[in-house]
């Protein structure tokens, strides 16, 4: 009964109607009606104690199932349009890829454009991951790549709303809606490391070139399935890393599970012991190839920032 009192505590604070004072008022309220039957189970009174407390649960309950995710918000800039895409044959049209020019937080220049790609040239996947503080947690980006050397990053991340700020709990209780964002390397590698201060690793990935077309394709179906059916973010179940595993593994199999799945910071030694890194090297002389944080800076957001993150990472045989 604590655990479940504290849940609608939570969903009341995360959720709950009117300001900061009415959403307090009404925790205030939901608190002392579960002590009060937290009392009456130890005072002779159980039945009627458990009958009340499960008729204003299941009051809450109802009303949760009420809050719907929803494309109609007022979004921030960088999630104002939402990708989707068509296929014709061995062609895709993307919408709405992401190219901002970044060079503060607050300070862009906004840019939207449509892209079409051959996946007869689709050539290869890399994994990118930043860190912007604990080691066991990153933000996890696939880049593909193609023949002429352009890039495409999808990117799994909240909706945010203008005056939103991520909250890790309230990614749990239905506060942001879920977006996959298509986008240049420029835009969506660059902000991290060059914008935000968040330090990134580039990791080539072994995969067959059937399943990273069958990827990208899943990716494009995913925007599609949102603009269609707007969901909500879960910190854990619905982020940048459990979406792509669910993904992955209706296209390879069955894959393992691991608490490196959801510590996504780790994730490049899950990857790296199923055969999936570049198995010339060690995973720690993977790392230290793959940091691309400085050559980034560098880079700023010339046309060979693709290829200059790159420099010195091995191609992979074979």
């Amino acid at each position: 009964m604590l655990a479940l009192a504290a849940w609608a505590s939570a969903a009341l604070w995360f959720q709950g109607p009117g300001g900061a004072l009415a959403r307090g008022l009404l925790i205030g309220l939901w608190s002392i009606f579960s002590l009060v039957t937290i009392a009456g189970l130890w005072s002779g009174h159980a039945r009627s104690a458990l009958l009340g407390f499960a008729l204003a649960f299941g009051a809450l309950q109802l009303w949760w199932h009420t809050l719907k995710p929803s494309n109609a918000r007022a979004w921030a800039d960088e999630l104002a349009h939402a990708a989707h895409g068509e296929l014709a044959g061995d062609a895709v049209t993307l919408h709405n890829v992401r190219n901002f020019q970044w060079r503060s937080p607050t300070d862009y220049t906004a840019r939207w454009e449509t892209r079409r790609y051959d996946l007869r040239q689709l050539r290869s996947l890399d994994m990118v991951t930043s860190y912007w503080g604990s080691r066991a947690i990153a933000h996890l980006l696939f880049s593909f790549g193609f023949g002429d050397g352009e890039h495409i990053v999808f990117s799994v991340e909240i909706r945010r709303e203008r005056a939103e700020k991520f909250n890790e709990l309230g990614g749990f209780f239905k506060q942001f809606e879920l977006s996959v964002i298509a986008a240049d390397e420029r835009d969506v590698i660059a902000l991290r490391t060059n914008v935000r201060g968040e330090d990134d690793y580039l990791y080539r990935l072994r995969l067959r070139p059937a399943d990273i077309r069958s990827l990208f394709l899943a990716y494009v179906e995913q925007t599609n399935e949102l603009v269609r059916t707007p969901r909500f973010y879960n910190t854990v179940t619905v982020n940048c890393t459990t979406l792509v595993y669910r993904m992955l593994r209706h296209i390879v199999g069955a894959l393992p599970l691991s608490y490196r799945v959801l510590l996504s910071g780790y994730l490049p030694a899950y990857v790296y012991a199923l055969g999936g890194l570049d198995g010339r090297y060690t995973l720690a002389e993977l790392r230290a190839l793959g940091r691309i944080t400085e050559r980034a800076r560098r880079s700023g957001d010339g046309a060979s920032f693709s290829a200059d993150i790159r420099a010195g990472i091995p191609e992979l045989e074979g």
